[in-house]
């Protein structure tokens, strides 16, 4: 990795860059511009997570799930398909109407809403999840409404899919980090770079909360493989990139296609990781 560079952290995929006020709220409602995109560009979440979940928690196959920020039902399909009833809740139009075509003839209902303000009317579930949602959810809020939406001793799991870089991956992502800092959208050089198996679980707050007991923290990393269209479409996807000037996105996806194009096969090798976390509500 070529000198000064290394120390750049790659830009922030989706969380809040401003956790407190309008930038985050705009920011979490950047997501409901790339409804038609979101399905097909974002990874699939690692079966053996989805296979880890459903075991740690026991949840049977006639289980009441929640799902908070469902997007377009990208962790909720294979859910679905396992024979749950599942309800979720998003607050992005187009991101609501989009879920329902994409779980049209499962036992599975999208309600358009903010979680911290959604009434449960009585209902109450086994398991409330989130997939790589929960960031944007206010911390002071979502626990207590999950805790309150649960059975007794019901479930929470909470995960999200991260750029993870490997030591010896692709330095696509390190090269291209000078044009991000061009447009003004790089990262301060003291972030450190993401590695698999590396990333920060969330036990600490989670316990915090003093509403559940964490059972499980299971990490899981996988690789996608990118030609130039199919990353910018994966970009497109993020709110951060989502809320770029025309101008900032038409520098870096002209940088993205015009490096690409100059590798054999035009591919580009991006890892995930993720953390799944399961927590059983207090009694």
């Amino acid at each position: 990795m070529p000198s000064g560079v290394r120390r750049q952290g790659p830009r922030r995929d989706d969380g809040p860059m401003n956790p407190e006020g309008a930038s985050r709220e705009r920011l979490r409602t950047a997501f409901d511009r790339a409804s038609d995109l979101y399905q097909r560009a974002r990874p699939e979440y690692p079966e053996a997570l989805l296979d880890h979940l459903v075991e740690v928690t026991q949840v049977k196959s006639d289980a009441r799930l929640l799902e908070v920020g469902c997007a377009t039902g990208k962790a909720t399909l294979p859910l679905a398909r396992r024979g749950f009833h599942i309800t979720c809740i998003e607050p992005g139009p187009a991101l609501v109407a989009a879920a329902r075509r994409n779980l049209a003839g499962f036992d599975a209902e999208v309600v358009q809403a903010r979680f911290e303000d959604w009434d449960p009317a009585g209902q109450l579930y086994d398991l409330v999840f989130a997939a790589t949602a929960w960031h944007w959810v206010d911390p002071a809020v979502g626990y207590h409404k999950a805790a309150e939406a649960l059975v007794p001793e019901g479930h929470l799991a909470i995960w999200a899919a991260t750029h993870a870089i490997p030591y010896e991956g692709d330095t696509f992502f390190a090269d291209i980090q000078p044009v991000y800092d061009e447009i003004g959208e790089g990262l301060p050089p003291s972030t450190p770079l993401p590695r698999p198996g590396e990333p920060k679980d969330q036990r600490d707050e989670i316990e915090t909360s003093g509403l559940f007991d964490v059972l499980d923290v299971t990490q899981y990393d996988w690789e996608t493989v990118y030609d130039a269209e199919g990353y910018i479409e994966l970009l497109n996807t993020f709110s951060g990139h989502i809320a770029m000037q025309d101008w900032q996105r038409d520098r870096l996806y002209g940088e993205i296609r015009s490096r690409l194009a100059r590798r054999t096969d035009g591919l580009l090798h991006r890892h995930w990781g993720s953390v799944l976390h399961v927590a059983r509500r207090k009694t």
